[in-house]
């Protein structure tokens, strides 16, 4: 195995959502396939807003990349760096999951969603890796969408990228995820 990859032999990155007040309307990421990947790293990137309008993002999974049989994907794991301000001085990532959540999280895992109700007044990065094996393979699953619907009145910047890791196949150019 050669250790002096490029960041790109080893991961692709695709467009969730681009920056966006969240507060316009739902904010739906692109639909990415895992089918060339073991992982899928969802980074969220916000901003501070005003306190009340906390994002809650959800995660779906479907049969391809246009959302056939769309339905909701219970993550159980959120990693997440948040502060008031900005994230300076915020070192190290926070570990929250479904059985041990962090202060203020919630989890709801039939749905496929997380939220915190301190996100709103707080800048945040988020990161939601899933792995290819908590989709339903069986039911022919192998695609993702990350969203943070509507958060409510007042302007909140987010936007969300996909990380996909541990390439099945490596090689210098990666597959796509935005394809079937």
């Amino acid at each position: 195995m050669d250790f002096n990859q490029h960041f790109c032999e080893k991961n692709q990155i695709a467009q969730g959502f681009l920056p966006v007040a969240m507060n316009t309307a739902a904010n739906n990421g692109d639909w990415v396939s895992m089918k060339g990947y073991g992982r899928m790293a969802i980074v969220i990137f916000k901003a501070v807003g005003t306190p009340g309008d906390d994002p809650t993002i959800s995660v779906k999974q479907a049969s391809d990349v246009s959302g056939t049989g769309a339905k909701a994907l219970g993550f159980t794991e959120v990693r997440k760096k948040q502060a008031a301000t900005n994230l300076l001085a915020v070192d190290q990532f926070t570990k929250s999951t479904s059985a041990v959540p962090a202060t203020n999280d919630t989890f709801n895992t039939t749905n496929g969603t997380w939220t915190n109700t301190d996100l709103a007044e707080q800048a945040a990065i988020i990161v939601i890796d899933i792995k290819a094996e908590d989709l339903d393979v069986n039911g022919g699953f192998d695609c993702i969408q990350v969203s943070i619907a509507d958060i409510g009145t007042n302007a909140q910047l987010g936007s969300a990228l996909y990380f996909g890791h541990e390439p099945r196949y490596p090689k210098d150019a990666l597959d796509s995820m935005i394809v079937d």
